[in-house]
């Protein structure tokens, strides 16, 4: 593939999530009827569907990161060059912030909100590190050992950390970006970006050092891991 190609890839895919994540927030809100466990549900069963339809059409063609971190790990292990690395990852902001945009749109809502919902404090913190730590740990050793199933493990993964962590896993940095622009159920305040995406780095470093550890030196597994599709999350 075309490195254009692989870009409007990470663009459509990383665009449609944050649709998915913001568009799905907002509907569940309006019939939830007040009840923010069934908001979170309608919000987190649509995102590990959009998640699962997104990865498994565009990851032959850019290995469906639509997460810099991701993007990050696999320039570290040389399937990316420098250029391309950051190509994905200004790709995947821009398109993240395209996404919160369009399903303000959708719902009529004015398009750009400054995040109003406070997400700070140590939970917080630990939960996002947590949260990326686990998905970079089922994408390296998904990769490795069920790579036909990466798409309905990250799909899965997401979908239980919702539910699991105390941020409701954000996981991604473009994400966390993007979701400092909404008002709406899935928001996040500006001032609270930063830590958010501290935390992120942290976990997925861990998770890196952890998967390749398990890993160890088997060459078969790390020659399975190189030729299988990559991907993300939200």
């Amino acid at each position: 593939m075309r490195l254009w190609q692989k870009l409007l890839a990470e663009f459509i895919g990383t665009g449609l999530l944050l649709a998915v994540v913001v568009g799905s927030g907002i509907m569940g809100t309006k019939l939830a009827a007040g009840n923010d466990a069934i908001a979170l549900l309608a919000n987190a069963a649509a995102t590990a569907g959009g998640l699962y339809v997104l990865i498994l059409l565009l990851g032959p063609i850019s290995g469906a990161h639509f997460n810099p971190v991701v993007t990050l790990v696999m320039r570290s292990q040389g399937e990316l060059t420098n250029s391309e690395m950051l190509s994905y990852i200004a790709a995947q902001c821009v398109a993240a912030i395209a996404g919160v945009m369009l399903a303000h749109a959708m719902f009529g809502m004015p398009l750009v909100q400054v995040g109003t919902h406070v997400r700070t404090g140590m939970p917080l913190w630990i939960s996002e590190g947590v949260a990326t730590f686990g998905l970079l740990l089922t994408i390296l050793l998904g990769r490795v050992h069920r790579p036909t199933a990466v798409p309905v493990l990250v799909a899965a993964y997401i979908f239980a950390a919702y539910w699991f962590t105390a941020s409701t896993s954000f996981a991604n940095p473009a994400v966390t970006l993007a979701r400092s622009l909404t008002q709406t159920f899935a928001g996040i305040r500006p001032q609270d970006v930063l830590a958010f995406v501290l935390a992120q780095i942290t976990g997925a470093a861990l998770g890196c050092v952890v998967a390749y550890s398990l890993q160890g030196n088997d060459k078969r597994r790390q020659s399975a891991a190189a030729s299988s599709v990559t991907t993300i999350s939200r």
